[in-house]
């Protein structure tokens, strides 16, 4: 009896820290009553449910990736996030916001690669067979090779896994999962944990890709414990809920490829389709000449996007004014707004400032710096940018202009779409060839980019500086 008492343990459903005994309040995380009792010879059974013989090892230069294919996907933006496809045996984890599209995007998926590589396991513990036939039917997807499966117990879906041999499985979502001989409910901490597990050694000793979804949090991350995401060879992210129809695949981790990768779709009423111009989305509804409204071409890893940075200032009737960013970085503004105000004469200290990046896009590198700049000094002094013109560039805190990565894909992508100058650092413009149909405006310093790009400034700035004397 006392052995078996040595084997009992106390683990907490939020933060998964273990206690010897019970205790109110979790002594790790604070939380009250989440301590549950576990029992760790009951953990070690399912743990090694799938042992398999012990490997033997063999030295780095005679392995052969000749027997380890990716799988490519029908979608090739899903295809450019993954890095070329998927990898055999990995497990993949997909999370989003509910309703975003996560098992519109994964049934699609499934359909395609049933037709081209063999049969798919959907899993799901949150539908029935026939709200997924519900969806397929409306998706156009008639079923053929997808062998669909309503079950929450785990043990039950790896008995399943075993009988079929799918090329793909597909589990929505992990926490409505279960092993019904551990006394924690689906999503727990350590259920989570245990079923994602199951799952990562089920796939590497099979050589079988599994998708998995997961939800997030109010903050927008994975819920469950963080070891889950280290415990995947991928973690995916379906952004949307500022896009409209319009959803963003980003990768946060990848074993086998980039993370910096972003893939574009539009919800319709087929499904998710994928948006092979994103800049073209970008600047659909964009007046070339509004006040405040300037171009940036950002890269969204190997991918130019074309995105317009628009900023808003009014007398502001707070005694401290507001700051309001939208798909930038909050630091970054400060910053540009105190270069504007110290280095270019630009008066912000009483204005509300307001900067968007319009569709909901995000732009956080240092290349949108100069854009920022200058949407601001447009909408304070109300003068346009001149026609069909772009700004890149990053700023220091002496004013300088600064050099930025991959200058020529950006100035090919504002070619593409129709613009015909751009302005930016002097230095990393004069160290590139000329580009064809595109006039490059080299600045040394904010003040001077300011002068270039919004002529009138110069004059209103020294109206400002003798109004001031």
């Amino acid at each position: 009896m006392n052995r078996e008492q040595a084997r009992t343990f106390y683990s907490c459903q939020e933060c998964g820290a273990e206690a010897l005994r019970w205790e109110g309040r979790c002594p790790s995380c604070g939380e009250w009553n989440t301590l549950v009792e576990a029992h760790r010879g009951q953990a070690d059974r399912k743990a090694s449910w799938l042992s398999s013989q012990p490997g033997t090892s063999q030295e780095l230069s005679e392995v052969t990736l000749d027997d380890f294919p990716r799988l490519p996907l029908n979608m090739g933006e899903a295809n450019r996030v993954l890095g070329g496809g998927l990898v055999r045996g990995s497990l993949v984890l997909v999370g989003g916001d509910p309703g975003v599209g996560k098992s519109t995007l994964l049934l699609q998926l499934g359909a395609a690669l049933a037709i081209s590589s063999g049969p798919v396991l959907y899993v799901s513990g949150e539908e029935s067979s026939q709200q997924i036939k519900l969806r397929a039917e409306r998706l156009g997807i008639d079923g053929k090779g997808i062998h669909v499966l309503a079950e929450t117990d785990m043990t039950t879906i790896l008995h399943h896994l075993d009988i079929l041999s799918p090329t793909v499985a597909v589990i929505d979502s992990i926490q409505s999962v279960a092993f019904s001989d551990q006394p924690a409910g689906p999503g727990s901490i350590g259920q989570v944990r245990e079923c994602g597990l199951a799952l990562l050694r089920w796939a590497k000793a099979n050589g079988t890709p599994i998708f998995v979804t997961g939800h997030v949090t109010k903050e927008g991350n994975l819920a469950g414990p963080r070891t889950l995401e280290h415990m995947v060879d991928v973690v995916l992210y379906l952004e949307g809920d500022n896009l409209g129809s319009y959803r963003l695949l980003r990768g946060e981790k990848n074993r086998f490829g980039a993370t910096h990768e972003v893939g574009v779709f539009e919800m319709r009423d087929r499904g998710l389709v994928e948006v092979l111009n994103p800049s073209e989305v970008a600047l659909a509804s964009r007046d070339r000449h509004a006040v405040g409204s300037v171009v940036v071409p950002v890269m969204e890893g190997s991918r130019p996007l074309l995105v317009e940075i628009q900023a808003l200032t009014t007398p502001s009737s707070l005694p401290t004014p507001r700051r309001v960013a939208n798909g930038v970085d909050m630091s970054r503004l400060l910053m540009v707004i105190a270069v504007l105000v110290k280095r270019a004469g630009v008066h912000l200290s009483s204005q509300d400032i307001i900067v968007n990046v319009a569709g909901g896009f995000r732009a956080m590198e240092p290349a949108v710096d100069l854009g920022m700049a200058l949407a601001l000094a447009s909408s304070l002094r109300n003068i346009p940018l001149l026609d069909n013109m772009a700004a890149l560039g990053e700023i220091g805190l002496g004013g300088e202009l600064r050099s930025i990565a991959q200058l020529p894909r950006r100035l090919a992508e504002l070619k593409h779409m129709g613009f015909d100058s751009c302005v930016g650092p002097e230095s990393a413009l004069q160290a590139l060839e000329s580009t064809p149909g595109m006039r490059t405006l080299g600045a040394r310093t904010l003040a001077e980019g300011l002068g270039i790009a919004l002529p009138s400034h110069v004059q209103k700035s020294a109206v400002d500086e003798d109004l001031v004397k």
